[in-house]
């Protein structure tokens, strides 16, 4: 542009040099006769001025200036870089947070049978009711349970008789093997005296023989009357404890979570389900964990629960098992988190987010989202070289945080790459790198 103006500023003193010698010229010479042929010599010096004058604004100034546009163009495309964005392959953080659903369980939770038949006879809590252990919860009444103990402390009276008798049976027994050994002794001297014959003396040994067999028989007897006395006072106390169960009461501190009677029903022993009790002073929640972190879980790890209806509240727990075992079909580990509940805001059944913490012992590295390409031949991404030169490198991928990307292979950290590759960025190409402006935060993977 400065030369345009010179040659411009060249020219217009020319023309007013022109000018100058034209009236210098016309002074000197003296008027001439006035005539046809004087005006018309400055007519034409007049047009002919004025066709220069004319040439040179509307020919030659114009296309110096395209000339000269059209130099400093193509000096610049000669000379100039294409500029792109760029990003530098990172290290994500030594810890990550995996969120993971789970469901709110009870740790312990147990329903209530009945162990008695019979009709309810009162009922003194319902769903919702906090109990402590052994509280009273419902009252079962059963007139022919109490008929039951009447004949089993009968039949424990008639057995201690049965053993009274047998024993009686044992000293008739004793007395009549006394008397009988008496007998043989005095006949067996007798014999040796010849006073009574062999057959007295082996017909007095037989009988002492006898009464001696009679003897063990009541033993044995006073053996089986004791044992029926102790089946029949075990049958006494089975009805006794069963006597007990008609007062139901809860087996540890909870809420009720189920009541399915009511005063008056009819429950069988075993089958009719009184109560539910959950103890709920402390929860537990399940969650299944992918393989590619399942090595980082580990038991006493903390982990923080997020209740999408209790907004900003978080409730800190532990993990406390693992299941130490993938299952076959999802490939994911269960893990066990346990987290108290003093202030009972949580309930079971509840949907939660469960946050662990997981280390990572080699931290992958991630890239921006918006710098991978996706061609036929796979995941790519295009790399700035220290000397400026494009290189697309292949990529093998992990997981996808939207924002961020996983990889797995193919890259090294420090790495630049291009932000959104236009097409203008070609393998080999040479650019002007620029770091491309940093996003908020997404939040830690």
């Amino acid at each position: 542009m400065n030369e345009i103006n010179t040659n411009e500023e060249r020219l217009r003193a020319e023309v007013e040099q022109l000018k100058r010698q034209l009236s210098q010229k016309q002074a000197d010479t003296p008027p001439p006769h006035k005539g046809p042929a004087s005006g018309t010599a400055a007519v034409v010096v007049s047009l002919l001025l004025g066709l220069a004058i004319a040439g040179y604004y509307l020919g030659y100034l114009p296309r110096q200036r395209r000339e000269l546009a059209l130099a400093t163009e193509s000096k610049t495309g000669s000379d100039a870089l294409p500029v792109v964005n760029v990003s530098p392959v990172e290290r994500s953080s030594a810890h990550t947070n995996l969120v993971l659903p789970g469901n709110i369980q009870a740790v312990t939770e147990a329903p209530v049978l009945a162990r008695a038949s019979g009709y309810v006879k009162k009922r003194y809590v319902d769903i919702g009711d906090r109990v402590q252990a052994g509280q009273v919860l419902a009252d079962i009444e059963a007139p022919e349970l109490d008929q039951q103990i009447q004949q089993a402390q009968a039949t424990v009276d008639q057995a201690h008789s049965n053993i009274e008798q047998a024993q009686a049976t044992v000293r008739q027994a004793e007395s009549n093997e006394a008397l009988a050994k008496t007998t043989a002794d005095l006949t067996q001297r007798l014999f040796d005296k010849d006073v009574v014959s062999r057959l007295d003396n082996e017909t007095t040994k037989m009988r002492y023989a006898a009464q001696q067999s009679n003897t063990q028989a009541t033993m044995k007897a006073v053996l089986a009357a004791r044992s029926g006395a102790t089946a029949a006072e075990a049958n006494l106390h089975r009805l006794n404890d069963l006597k007990a169960y008609l007062t139901v009461r809860a087996p540890f501190a909870g809420v009720i979570t189920v009541r399915n009677i009511d005063g008056g029903a009819l429950v069988n022993e075993g089958n009719t389900l009184l109560f539910r009790i959950a103890q709920t002073d402390r929860l537990r929640t399940y969650v299944n964990v992918p393989q590619a972190d399942a090595g980082n879980v580990r038991v006493g790890q903390h982990a923080t629960l997020a209740i999408t209806d209790l907004a900003g509240r978080k409730f800190s727990g532990e993990v406390t098992r693992t299941a130490n075992a993938l299952d076959a079909a999802t490939r994911t580990l269960l893990v066990e988190v346990q987290v108290p509940n003093s202030g009972n805001q949580l309930m079971p059944g509840m949907y939660t987010q469960v946050d662990l913490a997981v280390p990572r012992a080699d931290p992958p590295l991630v890239i921006p989202g918006d710098t991978l390409i996706i061609r036929s031949d796979g995941p790519q991404v295009a790399v700035v070289g220290p000397d400026g030169v494009v290189h697309f490198t292949r990529i093998h991928r992990g997981r996808d945080f939207g924002d961020r990307i996983e990889v797995l292979d193919g890259l090294q950290a420090g790495q630049q790459l291009v932000v959104n590759p236009s097409d203008v960025v070609r393998e080999g190409v040479k650019v002007k790198p620029m770091s491309a402006p940093e996003k908020p935060a997404a939040g830690k993977r």
